[in-house]
């Protein structure tokens, strides 16, 4: 009787551990991302420690994804060399990185326009619905919510992210 009263306790314990909800704050203990690299042209971007590439991805971009984003709307994703400044676990897209676009040189170049640079540029999960095209953000970089939860979960604020064209 108490083997079969053990037995009955494991398998409760194996049935309530797989109906649970499966968290998307994962935990990684791997080497640290010293560097994040996006190739838009190629549509990768990829998790460095140390020049030593740990995970790649294939990435959406913004709808207008050639040159350098510029002004507010325009549909591109920055180039240049930026910094990861937060993590929002919030999200609109699941997840998401908050990257420093735009820097004091790309506000001095709308500004001297008369324009407003943008802002609020991501590496987010995605997309919520269906889309026509494969670039189909507002200037972010997108992946897919399963590998935005283990980019979330290596890459730390202040990490330095390479937008390279």
């Amino acid at each position: 009787m108490r083997f079969f009263k053990v037995l009955m306790i494991i398998a409760l314990a194996v049935t309530v551990t797989a109906c649970a909800p499966k968290s998307k704050f994962l935990k990684y203990n791997g080497p640290e991302v010293t560097s994040v690299q996006v190739h838009k042209g190629a549509r990768k971007m990829y998790l460095l420690h140390n020049g030593r590439v740990l995970e790649s991805y294939d990435i959406a971009l913004g709808f207008a994804p050639q040159g350098h984003k510029q002004f507010e709307g325009d549909g591109k994703t920055p180039e240049g060399a930026y910094y990861i400044t937060h993590r929002n676990p919030n999200s609109a897209f699941h997840l998401s990185l908050g990257i420093s676009y735009p820097n004091t040189t790309d506000v001095a170049f709308a500004e001297a326009a008369g324009k407003s640079p943008g802002g609020d540029i991501f590496i987010h999960g995605g997309p919520r619905r269906p889309v026509a095209r494969r670039d189909w953000t507002e200037g972010c970089i997108a992946v897919t919510d399963e590998e935005m939860e283990v980019i979330y979960s290596m890459v730390k604020p202040g990490t330095v992210i390479h937008i390279l064209p």
